[in-house]
């Protein structure tokens, strides 16, 4: 069936950079894998309409950010907590490393909304419309929204410097 082997190779291309979108926007690896399987599954059941949309990776990236903002309206999200998330460990120290970790936390403390604005800004770097298809909304609303989560942060990390160092 040439359908479900096209289904097969996008998402064996593609599935890593879902779980790393996935995980930018939830911070949480093993709550990434569940979003990826559900996107995955849906995908399945609607692949004939998602390969037939003019990008299946914004169709895809659409389908995982909505998954992601739906997913605090589950109750079973609210009773299953990880174990322990796997994390894999580099040999050497990363640069900036501190500031991660500083600028996770704080994006782990703005809103749902607000943070996948900025995940699909930033990280993935989507323009406004870009973003605006992704999540379903105005470009204004993007704008807006960027703008209170950037505040937001700046209000949570007031010494935070991209890409500056510790020393004076």
């Amino acid at each position: 069936m040439r359908s479900e082997r096209e289904y097969v190779e996008y998402v064996q291309a593609r599935t890593r950079s879902l779980r790393r979108l996935a995980y930018r926007l939830c911070g949480q690896w093993s709550t990434a894998d569940d979003l990826v399987q559900e996107c995955l599954v849906a995908l399945y059941r609607h692949w004939r309409k998602a390969s037939a949309a003019d990008s299946v990776d914004a169709y895809v990236r659409a389908m995982l950010v909505h998954a992601y903002l739906a997913e605090r309206e589950r109750s079973w999200t609210r009773r299953v907590r990880p174990v322990a998330d796997v994390i894999e460990l580099p040999t050497a120290p990363l640069a900036g490393a501190e500031h991660r970790v500083d600028l996770l936390t704080a994006l782990a403390k703005l809103s749902r909304g607000q943070r996948a604005v900025l995940v699909l800004r930033y990280w993935e770097d989507l323009d406004v419309a870009q973003t605006a298809a992704t999540l379903g909304c105005s470009a204004g609303t993007v704008k807006s929204q960027t703008s209170y989560a950037i505040a937001a942060l700046r209000r949570l990390l007031p010494n935070y410097v991209p890409g500056g160092s510790d020393t004076p």
